[in-house]
């Protein structure tokens, strides 16, 4: 029986489709039925319906801020809005809509923390830090790999991590690795290359060694810099 996909799965459907014909996980994890399917895109639909709410909660409280609001209700807001925006990088279908929603609110927000820094020069330095920092973040965040590997309530457990990156495409490999750093590299190295051990025949895994070179180098490359 052909399985029903979702166009633009949410977390759920897409940590299935990882393990679903791949040869780095157990074979009795590759399998995938149209039962466990349809029930990842209920829990995902479950998901997206509850972000629309509240969300929606969100955006009335940014529209009500007063132009006298307190920097610290301010700067709490601006903090859920920048959550809200991860979360929609994890939910099924498009959510080009809500994301650019709130990056505007984000900005109307960050125009008043301008303002509040006045000539303050250290300040400013700080905000252009951040505004940089969140625009690095939100970019790596496109990344749906990237997206559920920073969610708080990741489904992707500690024992699935060097599978799912040894698989990955090369776009969503090379955005995931910049989340660790050499030591955490160094170590997912070491156990890949112990991963490999028994199966230096097998064919079906040749390019989840080649990203395991891949590492390799990178941590290489970082231990001389």
């Amino acid at each position: 029986m052909q399985l029903l996909f979702s166009e633009l799965p949410g977390r759920h459907e897409r940590h299935l489709l990882r393990k679903h014909n791949n040869p780095l996980f157990p074979e009795d994890q590759r399998s995938l039925t149209q039962g466990e399917l349809t029930e990842a895109q209920r829990l995902d639909h479950e998901e997206l319906e509850a972000y629309i709410g509240d969300l929606r909660k969100l955006v009335g409280e940014a529209v009500a801020l007063g132009p006298h609001e307190q920097s610290d209700v301010i700067l709490e807001l601006k903090e859920r809005l920048d959550k809200a925006y991860e979360s929609a990088c994890r939910l099924a279908d498009d959510q080009s809509p809500n994301k650019e929603a709130i990056q505007k609110l984000v900005a109307v927000i960050m125009r008043a923390v301008w303002q509040g820094a006045g000539n303050d020069t250290l300040a400013q330095q700080e905000l252009e830090q951040e505004v940089e920092a969140r625009k690095t973040h939100f970019e790596l965040l496109e990344t749906a790999l990237v997206a559920d590997l920073l969610d708080p309530e990741s489904l992707i457990i500690e024992h699935e991590l060097l599978p799912v990156l040894l698989s990955a495409e090369r776009e969503d490999f090379e955005a995931a690795v910049t989340l660790f750093d050499p030591n955490q590299i160094q170590v997912l190295c070491e156990l890949g290359e112990e991963f490999f051990q028994d199966r230096e025949n097998d064919d079906a895994v040749l390019g989840a060694r080649q990203r395991l070179e891949e590492l390799n180098a990178l941590v290489d490359e970082l231990n001389v810099s």
